[in-house]
């Protein structure tokens, strides 16, 4: 009886192994989107706003190697080229050439 079950557990372990070798491309496409989404809640969360536009940076390259699984090279290079490489920057100059001072509660400025 408790053979007959670890029995079964094993063979459904070595299903699985079997599964994940014969379809890795899954299984990077599964970890891909999971990086995408952990990074997209930690450009939401950050509390520092360049950190934030370079978690955007990665959802982007993400989203760029999505295209590459979804055999559309073309897109997945214009995904990298445009939002990783012009946005991302736009985003970076942009925030820090609009910093402002923070105003402590004692009146001084942060610089």
């Amino acid at each position: 009886m408790v053979w007959q079950f670890l029995t079964n557990i094993w063979n459904g372990l070595i299903d699985v192994l079997t599964y994940i070798v014969f379809h890795g491309e899954l299984v990077a496409f599964l970890v891909l989107a999971g990086l995408a989404i952990a990074a997209a809640i930690y450009v939401v969360n950050d509390k520092e706003v360049v950190h934030s536009a370079f978690y955007l940076a990665f959802v982007f390259v993400c989203v760029g190697f999505t295209y590459f699984f979804l055999e559309a090279e073309f897109m997945g290079v214009v995904q990298l080229l445009v939002y990783v490489g012009a946005i991302t920057i736009l985003f970076a100059f942009s925030i820090m050439l609009t910093r402002r001072y923070i105003v402590k509660s004692g009146g001084d400025s942060d610089e």
